[in-house]
């Protein structure tokens, strides 16, 4: 029995560090939660901006790079609030940061962009 789960570590111990290098190289993500997925398929859309989201980025002094990096990435999705089963352009409310929010984002994420619509300094 011990001869049998020595000749298995051996190959599975090998196996799961190259599997892991591999994937780590590529930047893939596990995480299959609701909130996970859509943050993700969000980043990956073109972003458009509304003309009042535009006024309040200058006055909140956020730059696109910023509204990428933390407050879209760090952020955690209402579903309560947003109506994720609209069509053919699921909306969503976006509050930033996950505890003690000081941000919500609204945004249409559709097929090929995602439209931003509002944003609220909440604090």
């Amino acid at each position: 029995m011990f001869k049998k789960l020595k000749f298995y570590a051996i190959g599975f111990i090998p196996g799961l560090i190259i599997v892991f290098f591999i994937l780590n190289q590529k930047g893939t993500s596990c995480s299959y939660f609701p909130n996970d997925r859509v943050i993700a398929e969000t980043l990956t859309k073109d972003f458009i901006y509304s003309r009042d989201f535009q006024i309040e980025m200058e006055t909140n002094k956020i730059s696109e790079q910023f509204l990428k990096d933390s407050i879209i990435a760090g952020g955690k999705i209402d579903f309560d609030r947003s109506k994720a089963q609209a069509k053919p352009c699921p909306q969503y409310l976006l509050i930033y940061p996950k505890n003690n929010p000081r941000f919500e984002v609204n945004y249409s994420k559709c097929k090929e962009s995602a439209e931003f619509t509002g944003l609220k300094k909440i604090k």
